[in-house]
Order: structure tokens, then sequence, then C-alpha cells
């Protein structure tokens, strides 16, 4: 018996929780729930004519897992209907992701504009990497739009920019940067990591590009690497497929299938670890040998009206910095005992790093300075632990200070 195809739901008229479960969802002959994990490297096709239509790119089908897979391809039509993209690509790891999107589209004699509040390895493809090609990059406060204005030169092809930043949760104002990035003609990348798809949208701020870590919030437990690239199909076809086609950073099929169950409870845990980081921020800010507490949320925070205007949430990472430099940060960090020192985020699990000698440690102590970035700063991730066992914890912690 011939079964009818039942017609599927456009994901625009879905909500996001319901994107995260359904959208992208490819399911094979035998019609199974979960999604199909195709472990393969290469094709069979019946003819050598399909074969040629294939490689010459007239026939869709797929050709080799170095250029496309069924299970990546449903992770990245997922995370496009997400993120509201008319186009995503899958790499093997944030930092290609974020390499991916620059050196695709730069060439010899361009340069960048980048905020200096960068991950390590951000700032490193921005400020080391790229000139060696010939491409000049400028970093500037990423909070000053007068200092953005003042670093465009006519050769300007690209902005850069992380918001909320790491470690130190500055917002940047996405939609005043993406309007200088138009006016000079350049594409403004977003690296929207910290904020998550379901706590910001670069796009509809103006943004052409954004970047994921997925090894992050996506996967969310902890188990594998992976990276995303969202834009117009334009930018995905002149500049991003060839370069990711003939370079070779793709993600791995299970890798995908890891991110695709990661999505479907990613709204779930946000939200959880967003309402402990919320309750978490107070809790520190209340005691004497807390310097300062960043956090967007919090009204304290300097880009406090713009966190608000800008970002659906407030997200599940804060930092705080406490007394007595180095000596006082290992102390805290050394007297959890469920909080666990690591320098990933967006974990099930709550993780506290210090950036100064870990994320950010092969900067001179000026530079970090200059970054916002002291001896005493603890960033810590939210986990979904109960918010009371990790206060708790944090008060080992501070009695250790």
């Amino acid at each position: 018996m011939n079964s009818i195809p039942r017609p599927e739901l456009d994901p625009k008229s879905l909500r996001p929780e319901t994107r995260l479960v359904h959208a992208g969802t490819l399911r094979s002959q035998f019609g199974e729930t979960s999604e199909a994990l195709f472990l393969t490297q290469g094709y069979v096709y019946d003819q050598s004519e399909t074969a040629e239509a294939r490689f010459a790119g007239r026939d869709a089908g797929f050709v080799y897992s170095r250029y496309a897979n069924p299970t990546v391809a449903m992770f990245e039509q997922r995370m496009a209907a997400l993120e509201g993209a008319e186009a995503c690509r899958a790499t093997a790891s944030g930092m290609a992701a974020v390499t991916a999107a620059l050196l695709c589209q730069l060439r010899t004699g361009d340069h960048v504009v980048s905020g200096r509040a960068l991950f390590g390895s951000c700032r490193y493809v921005i400020e080391e990497l790229l000139p060696r090609y010939g491409i000049a990059a400028t970093l500037v406060d990423g909070t000053d739009l007068a200092a953005w204005k003042a670093a465009i030169r006519p050769e300007t092809r690209a902005f850069f920019l992380e918001s909320p930043t790491n470690p130190t949760l500055e917002i940047l104002d996405i939609q005043a940067i993406a309007k200088l990035a138009r006016a000079a003609k350049a594409r403004l990348i977003v690296d929207n990591v910290f904020a998550t798809p379901l706590l910001q949208s670069p796009l509809e701020l103006g943004a052409e590009i954004v970047v994921y870590s997925a090894t992050k919030h996506i996967d969310g437990q902890g188990r594998c690497l992976g990276g995303a690239i969202l834009a117009s199909e334009a930018f995905i076809a002149e500049h991003l497929h060839t370069f990711l086609r003939q370079t070779g950073p793709c993600l791995s099929p299970f890798n995908a299938w890891v991110l695709l169950k990661g999505l479907e409870t990613l709204g779930l845990r946000v939200e959880r670890m967003q309402a402990s980081a919320a309750s978490l921020a107070d809790f520190l800010a209340a005691h004497k040998r807390i310097k300062k507490v960043l956090y967007p949320g919090r009204s304290d925070h300097p880009q406090a009206a713009l966190a608000k205007k800008q970002m659906k949430g407030s997200g599940t990472l804060l930092a705080f910095e406490v007394a007595d430099g180095k000596a006082g940060a290992f102390r805290f960090a050394d007297a959890l005992r469920l909080i666990r020192i690591s320098n990933n985020l967006g974990d099930a699990k709550s993780l506290i790093t210090h950036p100064a000698t870990t994320t950010h440690q092969r900067f001179a102590p000026e530079v970090r300075a200059e970054m916002g970035i002291s001896d005493g700063l603890l960033r810590l991730s939210v986990g979904l632990e109960h918010a009371d066992d990790l206060a708790e914890d944090l008060a080992r912690g501070l009695k250790a200070l």
C-alpha cells in the first residue's frame, strides 16, 4: 500500500522551541523517529552520467561527506530555521567557523575592524593570522561606536565582534555597528555563542553573518566539537561553499547527530541555566570579598540598558572579580567541590575558569588589562544543578577568601 506523504509545516510558522525539535528532519525510507546517522564517506551512483551531473552541480544529490552529508545537512537546516537564516554550513569546531567566515571572503589588501574583547583564539586569527596573508586588522573598544567609525578604511571589508564578549560580558550595539558596516560596504560577522540563538538574533539586528561554537550550549553536555556559519544563500554560494569544499573543515556525521540531539533540549537547558545564573550573580554581588560582578541582567552592568534592548535574556554566564588577584582567584576555585575547573562553557555541569591563566594566558598583562581581564577575574558557566547547591558551593569559595 502506497502512503501519501504528510504535508510539512513551514518552520517559519513554528516557535523556536518547536523548531529545535522538528526543523530540518530528513527521514529515510524506513520512517525513523530519531534522525538517522549516515556514517559514510562517499556515495554511489546508478550511472556514470549521474556522477557527472552530481559533480557538475546539476544534480542535488550527495557526492562526498567532506562536501555534504545527510546528517550534517539536517543539523544545518535546523540551525538555519532556528536562527532565521537563509542558509547554514557546519564546521568541525567553532574556531573553524570563525576562520572560514573571514578567510572565505577576504583577499590580500583587505582590512578588518574588530572589537578587541575576544576569545583568545579569535583574537589570534584577527591579530596574527590574517596579517600573514596581507589582510590588515584594527582592534577597537567594541563599546565605542566612534572608534568603529574612525577605524574604517576604503579597503575595509569585514567587521567582527562578540556580544556578550568572552570573558568580561561586554554588550556591543550590534544594530549600530551593523549600520556602520553597511555604510562602509563591509560585512558584519557576529560570534553569538554566549547569547545562543535563543537569546539574541544578530541577523535581525543587521549582521550579515553569525557564527557559533556548537561545542558550547548547542551540544551542552561536553561530548563533541562543532561549529556553524549562518548567512544568506548568496554569501554561502559566492564565498563559503567552495572554500569549505576545498579546505575541508567539515563536521563529522556523528558529531552532527549529537548536536541535533542537543538542539532538542537547548531551550529547556538555557531557561534553567539562565535563571540560576541570575540568582548566583546576585548572591556573589552581596559578598564583601567580591570586588565586582558582571552579568547582563543586573542593573549595575555597564551596558544593562543595551542588553535589555538587544537580548531576549541575560545568558548563562557571569564573571566576577575576587580580592587578592590570582592568589585569591585560585583559592576560590580550588575550594569548590561541585563546580569544576574547566575552560569550556554552556555545559550541563557548572564550570569555572580563570581567564588570565587559561583562555587569555598568551596575552601580555597590559593587553589583558585593556580587555578588562584582571588577575582576580573568574568566569562562571552555570549548569543544570540546583541553584541552592551551586550557591552553597560558591560559599565554600567565598570562605576561602
